[in-house]
């Protein structure tokens, strides 16, 4: 990978100068403009993951892609998980809770009570140890999806990272036609009425995001707030 032409950057010329690209694009540039050691991206193996998933086999078949593993994820999604990976030939690490933290969450049903709480040590804490070894962080939020992902632009500062979206413009009709065009799978769940798919007790068949933690006004784990 070349060496990054852009050390210091201007959030405004970036996203200006994205937008005018198409997805693959977008992640073939982010390559030129950033060193690859430099890039984190995050799947969550969900409804259609097989997406961005596709795009990074194609573009950077090296890129470590982080899955975190909650330990109350769906059968279909792990079994999802291991599908596309030997599909794409993909570099998937999976990062954990710590075992206390987990287990705390276990005995107390803690998703029932403090959802916030059970997110954040099964999902924000996991990534945290490991993201202050990067400058960007890739994820597939589309605009689409939610009130709070339709204000945000394709790169956005997050605390000490820069989030990186190339996904995010693409409306639900072109997602789910960029899938079938490529012959991409559909998650498992997908057909049976789940169109967001998170951990098995706190997900239901819903419309877009509506099924996330069985109908309840939250709408984020907290990962990308």
């Amino acid at each position: 990978m070349e060496n990054p032409v852009l050390p210091v950057f201007d959030l405004d010329v970036l996203n200006d100068d994205y937008r005018q690209l198409s997805v693959y694009q977008r992640v073939e540039r982010l390559y030129r403009d950033f060193n690859a050691e430099d890039i984190m991206l995050t799947s969550s193996f969900a409804a259609t993951s097989a997406f961005l998933l596709k795009v990074f086999s194609d573009v950077n078949k090296e890129q470590i892609i982080y899955f975190i593993d909650t330990g109350y994820h769906f059968k279909e999604t792990l079994i999802y998980k291991e599908y596309l990976t030997q599909l794409y030939d993909l570099n998937v690490v999976s990062i954990q809770a710590e075992t206390e933290r987990h287990e705390l969450t276990k005995s107390t049903e803690m998703w029932k009570t403090q959802p916030n709480r059970c997110c954040h040590y099964n999902k924000v804490e996991p990534l945290r140890k490991i993201r202050k070894e990067y400058k960007i962080w890739v994820s597939g939020l589309m605009k689409w999806q939610s009130d709070f992902r339709s204000s945000l632009n394709i790169f956005e500062k997050r605390e000490d990272i820069t989030k990186f979206y190339p996904l995010l413009d693409i409306d639900f009709e072109g997602r789910d036609a960029f899938i079938r065009d490529h012959h991409l799978p559909f998650h498992p769940l997908k057909g049976k009425g789940y169109n967001s798919i998170g951990c098995s007790h706190c997900t239901v068949p819903g419309k877009g995001r509506e099924g996330r933690w069985n109908n309840s006004p939250k709408t984020e784990c907290g990962l990308h707030l």
